[in-house]
This record gives structure tokens, sequence and C-alpha cells, in this order.
């Protein structure tokens, strides 16, 4: 009986503990714009959603709780179309712990206003990831696999491509849905372009950055600060490359969106030669943060 006792313990710290979820992942839905609706049912949407993308396996890697991966979702909803139906907003941000340090760099900062779904409480959530018949779960299965892409493409070169593939095939399944955001002739910018953008091998200098900057860059900064920073200037180089193929872009774009103040911080206390380097790439590739990145050559090293 000892060692059945023994073993039922072992299991169970090894599914607790060996083999936990991904994510440790923030899921917000606000619906206050909606007059008149009864909040208990976004209250329970939320807490739906959440236990969605954490309690659902996505990878078949093995995570501890302190590996998790650190993201928020904010839904909010600004219309309700009919008794289930609701149109509104979904932005995803995702924070990355900088190795030794107290740190965190954020990753992905996106928000995709095409959002809408059909919702009925305590109906369960159901994803399948050969059709689109849940435009719901299809945005959110999207964005996690997005995550896991940003987050593994950090640690490794294309590390996150399978993930990305993932993302991929869930657009390639909504091709005929209803719902916006899943088709190329929408508009340059949603969930079609964001992962055609990744996966395009003609931008693959995009995710050359990706890890340069925050593997050989931020990861390195806690111990040889100049190697490091001059790493992330190095990288910067990639993505003038990726820019001069296609100035539009739209991973540019979230790039921008969620690196231009961090970038401002790191090159703020860096050398004048180093300076000069980075503004000349930063003020060709990024022009609407120009007067942001002036901070750059106005602040001495600290």
């Amino acid at each position: 009986m000892k060692k059945i006792a023994f073993l039922l313990v072992f299991i169970f710290n090894v599914s607790a503990n060996g083999f936990t979820q991904e994510f440790r992942c923030n899921v917000t839905v606000s619906a206050t714009r909606i007059q008149g609706a009864n909040q208990n049912l976004f209250r329970t949407m939320q807490s739906d959603l959440y236990e969605f993308m954490n309690n659902r396996k996505w990878t078949d890697h093995i995570y501890s709780y302190d590996e998790k991966i650190k993201c928020n979702i904010l839904i909010r909803l600004d219309e309700q179309i009919s008794v289930d139906e609701f149109r509104g907003s979904i932005q995803v941000q995702l924070r990355r712990p900088v190795f030794n340090s107290s740190y965190e760099t954020t990753l992905v900062n996106i928000k995709d206003n095409d959002f809408r779904c059909k919702y009925v409480e305590f109906q369960p959530l159901e994803f399948n990831e050969t059709s689109n018949r849940d435009n719901l779960t299809n945005i959110m299965a999207y964005y996690a696999y997005i995550i896991l892409g940003y987050d593994y493409d950090s640690f490794s070169p294309e590390g996150g491509t399978p993930f990305f593939e993932k993302a991929q095939a869930i657009v390639n399944n909504s091709q005929n849905a209803r719902e916006k955001g899943w088709k190329a002739f929408e508009s340059e910018r949603n969930r079609y372009w964001l992962i055609e953008n990744i996966l395009n091998k003609s931008y693959s200098d995009f995710r050359k950055c990706m890890y340069e900057y925050h593997r050989r860059g931020l990861d390195l900064m806690s111990e040889r600060v100049e190697e490091g920073r001059a790493n992330i200037a190095t990288s910067l180089k990639y993505i003038q490359k990726v820019f001069r193929r296609r100035p539009s872009l739209y991973i540019l774009q979230m790039f921008f969106d969620a690196k231009s103040d961090e970038l401002v911080n790191i090159f703020s206390k860096s050398y004048p030669d180093e300076k000069k380097r980075v503004l000349t790439i930063l003020n060709e590739v990024d022009p609407s943060n120009g007067s942001k990145y002036e901070k750059i050559g106005k602040e001495e090293g600290m």
C-alpha cells in the first residue's frame, strides 16, 4: 500500500509540476460600452477564455511554473449584434523575462480591431484545428500560437516555426469565414498578413533580429552591457534590410510598437558613435517615432 501511495503522490507531482501548461495569461473581457447588457454573461465569458488559454496544453514541452509565458489579452466588446454575437477588439501583449535581471521586455503589443464572435453562456468552448466552426476559439488559438512563436524565436533562431505554422493553418482554415480578419484582401494589417509576413522567407531577417536582439542582446547585458548593446545595434541592421524590401510590412509596425521606448532607454546610455549609427537606422525605418528617438542623442550615458 505504501508503494501505491508513493506512486500516486509521484504521479500527482509530475502532473502538477512537470507538465504544467504553457501560459500565465491574464484575460480581461470589458463590455462597458454595451448598455443594458447582462454583465454576468461577460464575466462568465472572461472565465471561460481564461480557462481556455491557461488550462489547455498547447505544446509537447514541459514547463515549470516559473517558465510559464506571461501574457495579457484584453477583449473590448463594443457592440452586441444579436443575443449571442458581439463585435469589438482584442489586444494581445507578451512580455519576456531578461536573463539574470528583474526586467521584462515586450515582444508583442498588438491590437486587432476585427474581433467578432458568438458566445453562449455555459456552453463549452470548442477548438478544432482543422475547421473554422467557432471564430472565438479560432482567434484565441491563433494568438496563442503567435505568442508561442514569438517567445520561442527570441530564445533560438526561428525556434517558433512550428507554432507559427499552426497559426497559419488556422488562417488557411478560416478563408471561408464570414468574419473579417482572416483574408488578404480585407486589410494590409490583419491576422492573415501578420502570419504571412512572419513566415515569408523574403523577410526572414526580421526573425534573425528577434533572436539577436533578445538572446544575444538583452540577455547578455546583465553581464556584459556594452557587448549586449552592440549586438542589439547590429540586430537593427536586419530590420533595416526588411524595411528596404518592403517598408509597409505589418511586422515592422508591430516591432516598433513594442520596442521604440525600450530602444530609447538602451541607446541613450550608449557612446556617441553607436548612438549616431543607431539613430541613422531608426530614423530611416521608423520615422513616425523620430521625435522620440531624439532623446537618444540628447541624453548622455548614465
